[in-house]
């Protein structure tokens, strides 16, 4: 297959993001201006449909328009959960976005590998460079190559009511999974649902897997999963158990398997926005997603953060975090514009605006000062004190390899599968390249 040496490229993501500090339809393809520099039109492909963040894009595109009259940016956006999908079928037919999202590792790699992307090492301002450090690159790096422009980062972990909480009698945040358990059963107790799951994306159901795995797997074994996609090992299993016996407990909203993640007051991330839920794992971005479906649509004055309990036994450092970096990459044949704006964008001002707009972590250091939410502080004072940080499984493995894992995991907690089936799954994905 020829995607393994541009995974082998995407290394530098799963070898761990370095410790430092989210209906579809529209046009595809470029119409770029001539070489004696006419006018130009790029199509862009985001995934904020609603709110501030639908309207960060646009007003960015009107402002890079206003200072480059000769550039004309359209900006469609994409349904988060069928972003994936829809890149691959444009890549498939040729017809790409100049812009698209790009999650980075094996997804960006496999795209990588097509010739699909455009090489932004040289592309990228100094002073970008500068203000985002290394370690978000990281994620848009395939073969020594930089391929996207980070936007935001995105570590995980756990956000709750911290009026449920109470409400429940639930003093302290939870350490352990044993602590977790128990503020399961007080939330119960307390006629609360205590945590909201959107496993009808399967995503948010993997997630649960993932940390599992990050907690029970060695750093080396999460770190190679880019260039060695091998389950074999024994981590892999006890962490599919260890999420076995969790669910055990039935810690999630009821009907959750055709619960969606991110879409409407009945969402997962709608269940805690307004209080019907107690907690969800979930990425950073979930900050800006819970503000969105609040009746008020504004931040959930209630909201906390706490990592990923520890769990026993398990080879995982103790604190590593697991996590992403959103950011756009340029179609192969995209005009220069494309870069151009992408380093606009970047600046400390719009990094900014990106950090309010989005309830999220900028890529920028430069631009950490817009970051006011409380849930997000401990969180970053978390992701800057971790060991490491792994990159999410997924996203590490690319699509294929990926999405057998999510699914295998949602067949197992709807009764479909066991531990060792969803580990033969992944391991058989793997194989299969």
């Amino acid at each position: 297959m020829k995607t393994r040496n541009a995974r082998a490229a995407a290394a530098a993501v799963a070898a761990l993001m370095a410790v430092g500090l989210v209906a579809c339809s529209g046009d595809s393809g470029n119409t770029g201006g001539d070489a004696e520099g006419g006018d130009v039109t790029l199509t862009m492909w985001h995934n904020s449909t609603t709110g501030d963040g639908k309207q960060y894009w646009d007003d960015a595109a009107a402002a890079f328009h206003e200072e480059n009259p000769e550039v004309t940016i359209k900006v469609t956006s994409i349904q988060n959960e069928d972003m994936d999908g829809k890149l691959q079928t444009a890549v498939n037919s040729g017809d790409m976005p100049d812009i698209f999202m790009a999650r980075g590792g094996g997804k960006l790699a496999d795209i990588v590998s097509a010739g699909a992307v455009k090489d932004l090492t040289d592309l990228v301002d100094d002073d970008v460079k500068s203000a985002f450090g290394e370690a978000p690159f990281n994620a848009f790096t395939v073969d020594g190559k930089i391929y996207g422009m980070p936007s935001a980062v995105l570590p995980g972990g756990l956000f709750y009511s911290k009026d449920l909480f109470e409400q429940a009698g639930i003093t302290e945040e939870p350490q352990t999974i044993d602590e977790l358990e128990a503020a399961v059963d007080k939330l119960k107790d307390a006629g609360v649902a205590p945590i909201a799951l959107g496993a009808k994306d399967a995503w948010p159901a993997a997630h649960w897997y993932y940390f599992f795995a990050l907690r029970a797997c060695g750093q080396d074994l999460i770190a190679n999963l880019t260039t060695d996609p091998d389950f074999t090992d024994e981590c892999w299993l006890t962490a599919a158990e260890n999420l076995a016996d969790f669910a055990q407990v039935e810690p999630f909203n009821d009907g959750f398997l055709t619960t969606s993640a991110q879409e409407g007051a009945n969402s997962s991330a709608g269940l805690v926005a307004n209080h019907k839920a107690a907690m969800e794992l979930m990425g950073a971005w979930n900050v800006g997603v819970i503000a969105s479906l609040t009746p008020d649509e504004k931040p959930l004055p209630d909201l906390g953060w706490f990592p990923f309990p520890e769990v026993d036994g398990g080879e995982g450092g103790a604190g590593a975090m697991m996590g992403g970096v959103d950011g756009y990459s340029c179609s192969a044949d995209s005009p220069a514009a494309c870069e151009e704006f992408l380093n606009f964008v970047s600046s400390k001002d719009w990094q900014e605006k990106y950090a309010v707009a989005f309830q999220t972590i900028p890529a920028s250091q430069d631009a950490l000062g817009a970051v006011t939410d409380p849930s997000l502080v401990p969180l970053m004072e978390a992701y800057s004190n971790a060991p490491y940080v792994a990159l999410w499984l997924d996203t590490a493995l690319g699509q294929n390899v990926g999405n057998a894992l999510n699914v295998g995991v949602v067949d197992m907690l709807a009764g479909k599968g066991d531990p060792e089936k969803l580990v033969a799954q992944v391991n058989d994905a793997a194989a299969r390249g």
